[in-house]
C-alpha cells in the first residue's frame, strides 16, 4: 500500500497531513502559505506532493470540500472544487475529494485538549483539520472494503 496526503484548503493557509504506509492513521504534517492566487497555490501542492511523493510513495491525494451543514454548496465549495480541477490537471496521481464538514472544529477540539496556549493551537490547526479529513476518507475506504470482502492486499 502506499501513502496517502490529506489537505485542507483554507482562505491563508493550506493544511497538509499524510497517512502511515498502510493507509490507515492519518497526521498532520504542515502547513503552507496558500499564496496571493489558486495556481500559485496548486503549484506550492504540486511541489510538496512530487517532494513527498519520491521519499513516501505517496499514491493520491485527498481534498477536503467544504459543504453546508445539510450538504449544499458554498462559495468556498465552488472554489475548493475549482482548486481540485487545477491540482488534478498538475498531479500525477489521483486526486480525491472528502466532505470537510465540521473537520475544523474536531481538530480544535482535539487539539484544546493537549494544547492550550491558544496561539500555538491556531498555528497547527490547519495541518490537524487536514489530519481529520484524511482520517474520516481512510475510515470510509476501510469501511467500504471491509463491507466488500476485500483485504488490503487485494484493494489497492
Amino acid at each position: 500500500m502506499v501513502r496517502v496526503i490529506g489537505i485542507d484548503l483554507g482562505e491563508r493557509r493550506i493544511g497538509v497531513a499524510v497517512s502511515d504506509a498502510s493507509g490507515t492513521l492519518a497526521r498532520p504534517l504542515k502547513t503552507i502559505e496558500r499564496g496571493p492566487s489558486d495556481p500559485e497555490a496548486v503549484e506550492r501542492l504540486n511541489a510538496l506532493v512530487t517532494e513527498l511523493g519520491v521519499e513516501d510513495g505517496i499514491g493520491s491525494v485527498v481534498v477536503g470540500v467544504p459543504v453546508r451543514l445539510d450538504g449544499s454548496s458554498s462559495p468556498q465549495t465552488v472554489r475548493a472544487k475549482a482548486m481540485v480541477t487545477l491540482l488534478s490537471a498538475r498531479l500525477a496521481i489521483p486526486v480525491v475529494t472528502q466532505d470537510e464538514r465540521l473537520s475544523s472544529r474536531e481538530a480544535e477540539e482535539r487539539l484544546s485538549v493537549r494544547v492550550k496556549d491558544w496561539r500555538k493551537r491556531k498555528a497547527k490547526l490547519d495541518a490537524a483539520a487536514a489530519a481529520v479529513i484524511l482520517q474520516d476518507y481512510l475510515d470510509a475506504r476501510a469501511g467500504s472494503r471491509s463491507l466488500s470482502g476485500q483485504t488490503d492486499e487485494e484493494g489497492d
